[in-house]
């Protein structure tokens, strides 16, 4: 006896697109403009207008309303599936290759024949992918907040996967503290080394809109981190990043002022009024004096077509980077705490500035020995940069033999008649420099071809990367609001410096021209007591420094015939052999003697007049 089984019917393939594409024809089905309107003249004489109807009440379309409308849905039917980031990146890598931990409990897979799958997952899978990926069977590792963030990622030296991380901040979001608490997994104590992070943007402006808010609410997390930014930040912004910053706000002021004088090359006063919705000027044609917002500056230009976008926010960072910059070269730039890190750092004399009489807390003078290697910028690095920019230019310097890659960088502009200042950037093996492309000219650069430049980068970064540079630093450390009036103005940043061994030191840093006015300043020392070096280095900067003895005189900077000299000013004319037979000269002009030290040697020529016991002994 037999018996015969019908066999199942076959299981339609799986064809799911995961997109919005639906909502956007609902969308457009509710909200697409398709009633025939009636325009008509109201009481006031204004011409108004109203959906019409016919004679039964029912409402009357425009036909060439809903073709166009048929057209469009036909069209963005007609579309390619837009994968979602998510997707795309597990399509482009593989399954296999990728973890993934974002507490979705389903997703859709594509088997190797092609076919799609539906894959349930649970938190047991979000901790197998994750063991996958710290023991090194995934390398590449795709989190997210729901998932994600309460794991460590790092290169733990207790993992197998000990590489360098690359995170790459996708979707930062709208909440800072998430932001920082997603990198925190990959940036964590105990690990091998330290993590590579890049916000990912596309090439439209407008995304910096969002990119800028995360920017400042990233800069408002400095009082939980005791001011010191770049834990807040994890330096992936500058602070012409933040576009609601002083300095955009002030930018964005000029910006005004030049469209409304019509210097700007993006748009038109009158364009830009009647696209954005934005009135910058009064009945009478003049700029308001209570302008938009930078926050609806910045919302409207999100409406603009993305050619428009482009060119307006090219000019407003212009404007932006121009006052970042003049406020960093006077060293006005609030940065917070800039971290210094060495490889090793020796304290070779630590002075006592003040004692507090009621707490007795201090506050010190560190003179730190620091020694740190380069880390040089490889080859294919820069060649990989290189390929990126279609207007790169390789250079070599004939005074110093050093080679560069130019590439264009983002211009400056003329606030008072928008005139754009083009400029280049010059990447070198273990800095950047920034210069008007009009003054490259008069410089010793001069172009070379790749092959010269390959073999001279390759040499500088050999010899560099076997390199250590050591150089002493004085850090005013301790108590120091007391003291801060004393301290520079013109060099307002806080510094920690931290070696490998864990030791750090926070504090301001005193370049060695300020020590003598710091020291007069304290009332801490006489001048003549100071080292002879530190009187050379302070006049030479331009500080004038007051001495009593051997006799009351000032020791300043003095330029004759355009060369810096050190004179000693006040000194008594009974005195003139005595300063020449220490070593210093004498010169006549317009009728006056006037007594100089040679600037080579002038510490000995100091120490022995400030000091002649010590020349005696």
């Amino acid at each position: 006896m037999s018996s015969s089984r019908k066999s199942a019917p076959a299981r339609e393939p799986l064809d799911i697109n995961l997109d919005c594409k639906e909502y956007v024809i609902d969308y457009l089905e509710r909200a697409f403009p398709t009633r025939q309107m009636r325009v008509f003249t109201d009481d006031t004489g204004a011409e108004r207008s109203v959906p019409m109807d016919d004679e039964n009440g029912n409402p009357v379309y425009n036909p060439q309303a809903l073709a166009a409308r048929a057209n469009l849905i036909e069209q963005l039917c007609a579309l390619p599936p837009i994968t979602s980031a998510l997707d795309g990146l597990l399509n482009h890598f593989g399954h296999d290759n990728v973890a993934e931990i974002t507490g979705r409990t389903k997703r859709l897979i594509q088997a190797s024949d092609g076919r799609q799958k539906l894959e349930t997952r649970s938190t047991r899978t979000s901790q197998a992918e994750a063991a996958a990926f710290m023991g090194g069977l995934k390398r590449i590792l795709i989190f997210s907040d729901a998932g994600g963030t309460g794991r460590s990622y790092h290169a733990s030296l207790d993992a197998v996967n000990q590489e360098q991380r690359a995170h790459l901040l996708l979707e930062p979001g709208w909440r800072a503290d998430r932001a920082i608490q997603g990198l925190g997994r990959t940036h964590r104590t105990h690990q091998a080394c330290t993590p590579l992070f890049r916000p990912v943007t596309t090439d439209c402006k407008g995304e910096l809109r969002f990119t800028s808010t995360i920017a400042r609410r990233l800069d408002t997390l400095g009082a939980l981190t005791r001011g010191q930014r770049q834990t807040g930040g994890q330096n992936l912004f500058d602070p012409a990043d933040n576009l609601e910053s002083s300095y955009a706000c002030a930018a964005l002021t000029s910006w005004f002022h030049l469209l409304h004088l019509g210097k700007l090359k993006s748009t038109t006063l009158a364009e830009f009024e009647e696209r954005t919705g934005l009135e910058l000027t009064d009945k009478d044609g003049v700029l308001r004096g209570e302008l938009p917002p930078i926050q609806r500056w910045l919302n409207r230009l999100l409406a603009l077509p993305i050619g428009l976008q482009n060119r307006i926010f090219e000019e407003f960072l212009a404007l932006v980077e121009t006052r970042v910059q003049a406020a960093r070269e006077a060293g006005r730039l609030d940065v917070g705490v800039e971290t210094m890190l060495v490889d090793t750092a020796t304290i070779i004399d630590d002075t006592i500035l003040r004692t507090d009489p009621v707490s007795g807390a201090t506050s010190h003078l560190l003179t730190i020995e620091v020694a740190r290697r380069k880390t040089p910028v490889s080859l294919e690095r820069i060649l990989r940069i290189a390929e990126s920019h279609p207007r790169h230019a390789f250079l070599r310097n004939a005074k110093s033999g050093l080679v560069a890659l130019q590439v264009k960088a983002r211009a400056h502009m003329e606030e008072k008649d928008g005139t754009p200042i083009p400029r280049i950037e010059l990447m070198r093996l273990t800095r950047n420099d920034y210069m008007r492309l009009a003054d490259l000219a008069e410089t010793a650069w001069s172009p070379i071809d790749e092959e010269a430049f390959r073999a001279l980068w390759a040499a500088e970064a050999e010899a560099a990367a076997a390199q250590v540079d050591t150089e002493t630093i004085r850090l005013a450390t301790g108590l120091l609001l007391p003291i801060w009036s004393a301290l520079p103005s013109d060099h307002l940043v806080v510094n920690r410096i931290a070696d490998q061994s864990g030791q750090s030191w926070l504090g301001r840093i005193v370049f060695d021209d300020h020590v003598v006015q710091l020291y007069t300043k304290l009332g801490l020392d006489r001048a003549e007591n100071l080292p002879p070096g530190d009187i050379v280095k302070s006049a030479l900067g331009g500080r004038s420094v007051e001495l009593t003895q051997p006799f009351p005189m000032a020791i300043k900077r003095a330029v004759v015939n355009g060369l810096p000299r050190i004179e000693l000013v006040g000194a008594p004319p009974a005195q003139l052999a005595y300063l020449k037979s220490l070593g210093c000269f004498t010169e006549i002009i317009s009728y006056r003697t006037r007594v100089f030290v040679p600037v080579e040697g002038a510490a000995d020529i100091l120490g022995r007049l400030l000091r002649p016991e010590a020349q005696a002994a």
